[in-house]
């Protein structure tokens, strides 16, 4: 009695913006964000990673016996040996020490290490 009847009222026609949302184009703006963080990403980390990785391996394809060259690890030498997988190197004369190919960082110039 105190409480009077309450009616729902039926919603309004959606706006023309949110029918055109829910076609095939709103689709791929929703992708859009993704798409050009994932374009961002490449050029900024993958791109230069590749092209490192590439003058890193150029560099070790054209080791030759005679280089000096600095490890990751950084221990400095000549090169001795050169087989597929390690390079003999000579630290100190008389001493020589085996390692990985890829834990050559940098070829130095003639005549630095001594």
């Amino acid at each position: 009695m105190f409480i009077s009847n309450a009616f729902a009222q039926t919603a309004a026609p959606a706006a023309p913006a949110a029918a055109a949302s829910s076609g095939p184009l709103g689709s791929l703006t929703s992708f859009l964000p993704l798409v050009l963080m994932f374009v961002v990403l490449y050029f900024i980390m993958i791109r230069p990673q590749m092209k490192r990785q590439k003058e890193h391996r150029t560099m070790l394809d054209a080791l030759a016996k005679g280089d000096e060259v600095v490890t990751s690890g950084g221990v400095m030498g000549k090169v001795v040996a050169l087989t597929d997988g390690a390079i003999s190197l000579q630290i100190a004369s008389g001493v020589e020490i085996q390692i990985q190919r890829s834990y050559v960082v940098q070829v130095l110039p003639k005549g630095t290490v001594k």
